[in-house]
């Protein structure tokens, strides 16, 4: 059994608790939450600490399979370049990949991830994910603007998913975004997701996605033109609202992943569907598009916010708090309490984990993270803000 105090307590069930007492059970099951009005006494056995602790975070968007292109895609030069840059390399040197994977799963996990939603093309990490301390959920992507193709790519990611539920690993079909699937791969896709609980897709990274799906001009026609990927009958949605309201799966929740471009009347209409968590990878957009997204809007429409790292091949580290800072950074007013409720139980929520992570209460195993260097007067994030795994 062990006892933990902080200056701070937030637990995500009330307002932050100040120098509360959480006892656990050695394994990080709650035993406990005592408050104690800030008036601690001394008692036996119990870690006080300068800084705030909080439940484990929880990683909504990440790529582990592309850990080994760290630092091999040039910053700022838009998503169109970067997926050619992406699409050249990514399967070279498989056990590279999954060296790096190894790592980033170790990385992931020192940083305070608990839970995690990895995209995944292939069965490469499942053997890692396995033996992890993490808890994953595997998004078995699928892409493809060929038409001719998209029953060819709904069978080899069922293989994929085949491996996936041999080896008792959670996992959802997901397709990629509106500009890479043809209308008959989101078709054979959506037959195969009627019964989804968790679904997520990148959604309005760059601009040129709009162009590409109304006018199928624009910076990624010219990418996918010089990789050779246009097929002789290119049929594509013609929004990103059309391929949320008609095109998605409606079942269960859907995550839309980043939301650069993100504007007032998309949100807007998409917010029809329910069920919606917005994911936010500002560090991963800052490195592709120079861009961060649109926090305050997404607040004022009532969006439910959760937070991502995206992969090594557009971050520079796999870092919840490092994606925090760069939002307390870039929207100083925002509560230090709002982001790490996105990146702790509404994340949760998101992958329908509530009931085990998110939040500390009586019987849950959340995790426990200290958060220190951080401006406990009012309650801000600094640039030095660390973050250590407690449990």
């Amino acid at each position: 059994m062990k006892r933990f105090t902080a200056q701070y307590i937030i637990t995500n069930t009330g307002p932050a608790l100040k120098r509360a007492v959480i006892t656990a059970e050695d394994d990080g099951t709650i035993i406990s939450v005592e408050e104690t009005t800030g008036d601690l006494q001394e008692k036996h056995s119990t870690e006080f600490y300068n800084g705030i602790i909080i439940p484990g975070f929880v990683n909504c968007h990440c790529h582990l399979e592309l850990s080994h292109m760290k630092g091999s895609s040039s910053k700022g030069m838009g998503l169109g370049s970067f997926i050619e840059q992406v699409r050249s390399s990514r399967d070279k040197n498989k056990d590279k990949i999954l060296s790096s994977v190894f790592s980033a799963d170790y990385s992931l996990y020192k940083e305070g991830i608990v839970l995690c939603a990895d995209v995944c093309n292939t069965s490469d990490s499942f053997k890692i994910k396995k033996e992890s301390r993490i808890s994953y959920l595997n998004l078995l992507e699928v892409f493809g603007l060929d038409p001719d193709k998209a029953g060819k790519r709904i069978d080899e990611i069922l293989s994929v998913a085949k491996i996936s539920r041999e080896m008792d690993l959670p996992f959802s079909l997901v397709p990629h975004s509106a500009y890479s699937m043809s209308l008959t791969l989101f078709r054979l896709l959506r037959n195969e997701t009627l019964n989804n609980r968790i679904t997520s897709i990148h959604f309005m990274e760059t601009d040129g996605e709009e162009t590409f799906l109304k006018n199928q001009t624009g910076s990624l026609m010219t990418s996918y033109q010089r990789s050779g990927l246009i097929p002789p009958g290119l049929e594509t949605a013609k929004s990103h609202a059309e391929v949320v309201l008609n095109e998605v799966t409606k079942s269960g929740n859907l995550i839309l992943v980043h939301n650069t471009f993100a504007d007032i009347n998309t949100i807007r209409l998409v917010m029809e569907r329910g069920n919606l968590f917005w994911c936010l990878c500002p560090n991963s957009n800052l490195y592709i598009e120079n861009r961060i997204p649109p926090l305050n809007l997404l607040i004022e429409e009532g969006c439910e916010i959760v937070i991502g790292t995206d992969s090594l091949a557009s971050n520079n580290n796999l870092s919840i708090l490092e994606e925090l800072k760069t939002l307390q950074f870039n929207f100083p007013d925002t509560p230090v309490e709002d982001l790490l409720y996105w990146a702790t139980l509404n994340g949760a929520k998101a992958l329908g984990e509530e009931k085990r992570f998110g939040s500390i209460e009586t019987g849950k195993k959340p995790g426990l993270l200290l958060l220190e260097n951080v401006d406990l007067q009012n309650m801000k994030l600094l640039p030095e803000s660390s973050v250590t795994r407690l449990i």
